[in-house]
């Protein structure tokens, strides 16, 4: 509920503070007094358009506070905490806007600084305003079906068809994916099998490019190999070093056939020995070396075919990596891979089968939950229906007539929240068709139509303060009377206020301020002012009402007969 109000430099007011209280609360006093501009406050607070228009001539800027006290399960605390916003069940709730003459409009939630738009969103949740100029939630043909549902209270139909549409959403998605799979692979399988044919005849070998360019770099200086390899040979048979060490190691032994020279102790022996030994040493290597040279000659031979078949397969290679675009050496990865992928496309096509079938299971347990819904939205409709005719008729709205319009959702619409749109119609004449909420002209005729559908949803919205901007227009007698019990039946379960000029209003409200306007000499501008009435002032305001600028003793009696009544 709204528990204050501060309006600074707003128009004709300079400086206003209203504490408000429970139930049902009149705003009355003569017309031009300033009573809208409140609601117009009111409404900025709410995240209405801004204007410097509205800032009071002489002032600096206008600004407008509105508290509220919430519950803690409040839609307006999920609302801000989506955003961010510091805020607790446990504190008020202050919805602030500031208004320069000059320079961009501000807003604040809690002190905070935040957008309109936010401001907008959470005001919804708080106030719906009802009248000649005021586009409440009944207004607008997108919150209908919300509407529809919370009277009918299909939250657990709604929650099992929103759980129903999302799987069939993921069996949809998933069966698309897999049909896009299977298609880009069956594409691409014709590319598949001639990749995979060229490179099983290439069959290219884990690390052969390496090794081919290692050898071709070989064969290409093997005839400068061959050459020095023969010149090393020739070398060493010119040098005839066999034979010379053949004669020395002859030499040697005949030195240690000498009698006596194996017993003789001293260096003679020894080096004898160590001469013999090394030249047997040394007549081995020099026959491993001919022999090696010679093998290197046979091996350093110039093949110019043999380079060429290298050449040639290096060539293969990279042109094949070239066409692929991958480096000679991932040629036989990519053999693997293609084959993988031409597997997967010659594949059966079961899996999608069983993803279309999966599919239509989803979709069928979300027509289930759909025609429910439906069918549950039917039955509350044809109650609503009535219900709101038996409101119409007291209000002197007999003549109009009320049905809810379903309207199949397209199959590229989410079915989330079931299979068909809501829309209130009305026909305001016999014969004259259904047509629109908006199409009622007249403004007080809309404050009552409202008021009759809040009286029907009355125990559905959680919308915890209500104005009703003249629903009295163009009414007496029984009908406003009717308006007001409507009103104070309204005033039970949350916070109701209403600008009436009806004394029946008024008199049934449980609470009453009067508004009224002052000149000021000093600035010759009015000042809007309100004041809280006590039972004798609301006696001598119905008074007032009943009788107009002169109060008569008759206006007074009727006017006690009418707070007797309530």
């Amino acid at each position: 509920m709204i528990i204050a109000l501060s309006i600074r430099s707003f128009l004709l007011i300079e400086r206003l503070d209203i504490e408000a209280r429970d139930g049902f609360t009149a705003l009355t006093g003569e017309t031009g007094a300033g009573k809208s501009i409140i609601l117009d406050a009111l409404g900025l607070a709410l995240g209405a358009t801004a204007s410097r228009k509205l800032v009071r001539k002489g002032a600096d800027q206008a600004s407008i506070l509105a508290e509220f006290a919430l519950e803690a399960d409040h839609p307006a605390w999920s609302v801000l905490a989506d955003y961010g916003f510091e805020a607790s069940p446990d504190e008020t709730l202050m919805l602030k806007r500031v208004i320069p003459a000059s320079g961009p409009a501000r807003a604040f939630i809690n002190d905070q600084p935040a957008s309109a738009s936010l401001l907008a969103e959470v005001g919804e949740t708080l106030v719906e305003i009802h009248g000649q100029h005021a586009a409440s939630a009944l207004m607008r043909p997108s919150s209908h079906r919300m509407l529809l549902d919370t009277y009918a209270g299909n939250e657990s139909l709604l929650a099992a068809c929103a759980t129903s549409w999302a799987e069939f959403e993921d069996r949809r998605r998933a069966r698309e994916a897999l049909e896009k799979d299977l298609s880009d692979a069956e594409e691409a399988h014709a590319w598949l099998v001639e990749t995979v044919e060229e490179l099983e005849k290439l069959a290219p070998k884990t690390g052969e490019f390496d090794r081919l360019t290692a050898e071709r770099n070989v064969l290409m200086q093997s005839e400068k190999i061959a050459e020095s390899a023969s010149e090393a040979f020739q070398a060493f048979e010119e040098a005839d070093v066999e034979s010379c060490l053949a004669r020395a190691s002859r030499a040697t032994e005949r030195v240690l056939r000498i009698d006596g020279l194996d017993t003789l102790e001293g260096g003679l022996s020894s080096a004898a020995r160590a001469a013999a030994e090394a030249l047997e040493r040394a007549l081995i290597e020099v026959g491993e070396a001919s022999a090696a040279l010679e093998a290197l000659g046979q091996a350093a031979v110039h093949d110019p075919d043999v380079l060429e078949r290298t050449e040639q397969r290096l060539i293969s290679l990279r042109s094949a990596a070239r066409k692929h675009d991958v480096e000679p050496a991932a040629l036989v990865d990519l053999l693997q891979a293609t084959r993988d992928k031409l597997a997967l496309s010659d594949a059966p096509g079961g899996s999608l089968d069983k993803a279309r079938a999966e599919e239509k299971s989803a979709s069928a347990r979300w027509q289930t939950a759909a025609d429910r819904l439906t069918r549950a939205r039917q039955t509350a409709a044809a109650r609503m229906e009535k219900a709101i005719a038996a409101e119409l008729k007291p209000l002197k709205l007999e003549r109009t007539k009320v049905k809810v319009r379903f309207d199949e959702i397209s199959e590229s619409a989410s079915g989330a929240q079931g299979r068909e749109r809501a829309e209130f119609e009305i026909e305001t004449n016999p014969g004259a068709g259904f047509g629109p909420l908006k199409q009622i002209a007249s403004g007080g005729e809309l404050a009552r139509f409202s008021l009759a559908l809040q009286c029907v949803l009355a125990e559905t919205t959680s919308v915890p303060v209500m104005v009703f901007d003249e629903a009295d227009q163009g009414v007496g007698g029984a009908v406003a009377a009717a308006i007001g019990e409507r009103l104070t039946r309204l005033g039970q379960t949350r916070q109701v206020f209403a600008i009436t000029h009806s004394p029946q209003v008024a008199a049934a409200a449980a609470n009453q301020w009067l508004v009224s306007k002052s000149g000021r000499a000093s600035s010759g501008v009015g000042e809007t002012r309100i004041t809280g009435l006590d039972a004798g002032q609301r006696h001598e305001e119905i008074a007032r009402m009943l009788s107009g600028a002169t109060v008569t003793q008759e206006a007074r009696a009727a006017a006690t007969r009418l707070l007797e009544d309530v």
